[in-house]
């Protein structure tokens, strides 16, 4: 009888999920434990709802920030009395955009859910944890699923992937009640456009849904206790991001960190760290996250944890207990759907024998979707400017470039950073409308060490925002030359 490995999956995210797909396919017997839908918060509550979310903003951004410029002329005007967007031509009903927003969601996965049952991986709903005791006599592990219906069933698994992903953070002081404080999960069941809102946290989520609803209509102000928003992206980025966000009527609160936030009437107010109050119509909590560890039997099984509760991996996924992997935004590796993913294959591939490739992280594309959006790739200026990447720099801003000037496009650059002797391309930036679609050709640039010479070297579309890439390259080739000659 031919032996068929045992996997139990705990948590239905992008790294679940896909680590079900990949270990069926191998032959193994799978079992995924899911408690709220296959997709996770990345589809359910996070990626894909904020993306639809956003892709509406965009259409609100390019009407107001190019349609004069380009000639256009909007005959209508907005006539809504709930509207926060005044008298501009157009409007917003939120309540339908949420609605769409969730139907999508739900579709997604649903077929995330037929996909893996059609692998013919067992989904079992509820919640899932270690067993107690370590590995039992035959190397396998237990794993307890209480259904939804609060019985308790028993597994056995030769393997464990550990996928449990992440929930908002929330303050003591700033406690959402899903009406008026909201985090970024309970934003979906708005069903008007708040007409003042406060945004708390100026990290990628905070940046993304203050440009949004400043787009929609919103009169946003964004609370940053750093210096600028986006601290940990690239600052060129940061500050083209911050200046358009200002030019567009936001107000960006720098160097300011909300202490307490509490409801009166049918309003916020958000008390500051100088004593300071702000007053809105609505607040949303974009603080951070926490991993979904807790009472998991983690520890208990040897699986160690940092100071924030992040499972700490390998570069294959494992975690310090044998034969327990971990996956995904729990990890705290780098929070992105598309890593998760990754580790979850990657999991799963070296559990169950196949070949597989550790995780390089300074080959991951990430982009943050404001608009303009921000696309990076492999060494960023904070490596080099720290000494650990010796490179060359070159910024080409996008105002110059013949497309970009068509479609009335002034804001954004291409940023590229080779090693200083050889060329070879390790890092980019690109800050434009539909970066994430730009960034593609940095990525295998970066990937497959190709030279700034053959970047310039390749045939680009005239006229195209991608041609910025190249002519990049061009005067990033030039530079290097001139620094090694000097």
């Amino acid at each position: 009888m031919v032996h068929v490995t045992r996997i139990v999956i705990i948590g239905g995210g992008p790294g679940g999920y896909e680590a079900a797909l990949v270990a069926a396919q191998l032959g193994a017997e799978v079992t995924v434990v899911d408690r709220d839908g296959l997709g996770g918060a990345a589809v359910l509550t996070d990626c894909v709802p904020s993306k639809t979310l956003i892709a509406t903003a965009e259409v609100m951004t390019g009407f107001d920030a190019s349609y004069q410029e380009l000639g256009i002329t909007l005959a209508c005007t907005a006539t809504s009395a709930d509207s926060a967007a005044g008298d501009r031509a157009i409007s917003v009903d939120l309540g339908k955009v949420n609605r769409r927003v969730k139907r999508l969601a739900i579709a997604q996965s649903h077929d995330i859910t037929q996909s893996v049952t059609r692998a013919g991986v067992t989904v079992l709903r509820g919640k899932g944890k270690l067993g107690s005791g370590g590995q039992a006599v035959d190397g396998s592990r237990e794993v307890l699923v209480e259904a939804l219906d609060g019985t308790v069933q028993s597994l056995r698994a030769d393997a464990v992937l550990i996928a449990t992903g992440v929930r908002p953070r929330e303050l003591p002081d700033a406690q959402p009640d899903g009406e008026r404080i909201l985090n970024w999960k309970q934003v979906y069941d708005l069903e008007q456009l708040p007409a003042e809102l406060i945004v708390v946290g100026s990290g990628v989520t905070g940046a993304e849904f203050a440009g949004a609803y400043q787009a929609l209509g919103s009169k946003v102000t964004l609370v940053s206790s750093r210096d600028r928003v986006l601290p940990g992206e690239d600052p060129d980025a940061a500050e083209v991001l911050e200046d358009v966000f200002r030019r567009r009527g936001m107000n960006v609160m720098s160097r300011s960190r909300a202490e307490s936030v509490k409801r009166v009437g049918d309003r916020v107010e958000a008390t500051l760290s100088d004593g300071s109050v702000i007053s809105g119509t609505h607040c949303l909590m974009a603080v951070g996250s926490i991993p979904n560890t807790a009472e998991m039997g983690l520890e208990e099984a040897g699986v160690k944890l940092n100071d924030w509760g992040q499972i700490k991996v390998d570069r294959v996924s494992r975690t310090s207990s044998p034969g327990v992997y971990a996956a995904g935004d729990c990890t705290g590796v780098f929070m992105l759907a598309s890593v998760a993913a990754m580790q979850g294959r990657i999991a799963m591939y070296h559990a169950l024998g196949d070949a597989v490739q550790p995780l390089n992280l300074k080959t991951i594309a990430s982009n943050i979707f404001t608009d303009p959006e921000i696309a990076t790739v492999g060494y960023t200026a904070a490596d080099v400017d720290c000494g650990k990447m010796d490179a060359v720099a070159i910024k080409l801003p996008l105002r110059g470039n013949p497309r970009a000037k068509m479609q009335g496009i002034r804001d954004g650059f291409v940023k590229l950073f080779c090693r200083p002797g050889t060329g070879i391309v390790v890092g980019g930036v690109v800050v434009a409308p539909r970066a994430s679609e730009l960034i593609h050709s940095i990525s295998l640039a970066v990937d497959n060490n190709l030279t700034v010479e053959q970047v310039a070297g390749a045939f680009t579309v005239y006229p195209s925002l991608s041609g910025s890439t190249a002519e990049a390259a061009r005067q990033l080739h030039i530079r290097k030359r001139a620094e090694s000659e000097s």
